[in-house]
């Protein structure tokens, strides 16, 4: 049987990393890319090496640039990152925080695009979510919609005829609590991943950020303990 192979955008944090174990239950030869792009930290690319390692996936790609040259973020530049509470369900939408990132899943998706096209896979995984989320407007299934139709059109795979290519957001219209139960049933060791966007001098998770937030949330509405948390006690 000819090999399936897909291209899983991986931070490290609870969500790609939940899309990457359901690309592998699925059949998919997952191929995990993950960026240094000049973010606040790096523990989520520590996070990322082991959640590829405890997925036993074999080819794992590191790609650094600076988008901290550009600014305009709080996970790229100096401006705070928010803290105190999620925003009001009402207010999400129309919302976008200091946190989002200048064009950052488009550039992402660009970068797999591009590997996915020369190894070749037709799939492209993003633990994209429009439920427990916070604002960010290039996580909106309509985004997706649009990329994938240009990296049918940009592409000379897809041109010629030998790939059509697939953005698959399997985590798309899930809460956070039903991606962690999903996850959790796959074996998927969460202590693992990672989420604070501005982790305590000790290494711990600020507990604060709207990314701590959204996953305390879910583990309690999933009824389930943060293993995460539980390593540090």
């Amino acid at each position: 049987m000819k090999e399936k192979k897909a291209v899983i955008l991986l931070s490290g944090g609870l969500d790609s990393s939940t899309a990457a174990a359901i690309a592998k239950k699925e059949g998919f030869t997952p191929f995990a890319l993950s960026f240094n792009y000049g973010q606040r930290h790096g523990r989520e690319l520590e996070s990322a090496r082991d959640v590829a390692r405890h997925l036993g996936i074999g080819q794992h790609l590191v790609i650094s640039f600076d988008m901290g040259l550009i600014g305009g973020s709080a996970l790229t530049s100096s401006i705070p990152v928010p803290k105190g509470g999620l925003p009001a369900p009402e207010r999400t939408a129309g919302t976008i925080p200091a946190t989002y990132v200048p064009a950052r899943n488009t550039i992402f998706l660009s970068f797999a695009l591009a590997w996915a096209e020369t190894i070749p896979a037709a799939d492209i995984f993003i633990g994209a979510n429009v439920m427990d989320y916070s604002g960010y407007p290039d996580c909106r299934p309509e985004y997706l919609r649009a990329f994938e139709a240009m990296a049918n059109l940009a592409t000379r795979a897809s041109v010629e005829g030998k790939i059509k290519f697939s953005v698959r957001a399997p985590l798309l219209r899930m809460t956070k609590a039903e991606i962690i139960r999903a996850g959790a049933a796959l074996g998927l060791d969460y202590s693992l991943t990672w989420s604070c966007y501005d982790p305590e001098a000790s290494g711990r998770p600020c507990g604060r950020c709207d990314s701590c937030l959204y996953r305390a949330k879910g583990f309690a509405e999933a009824g389930l303990p943060d293993p995460l948390l539980e390593k540090f006690g």
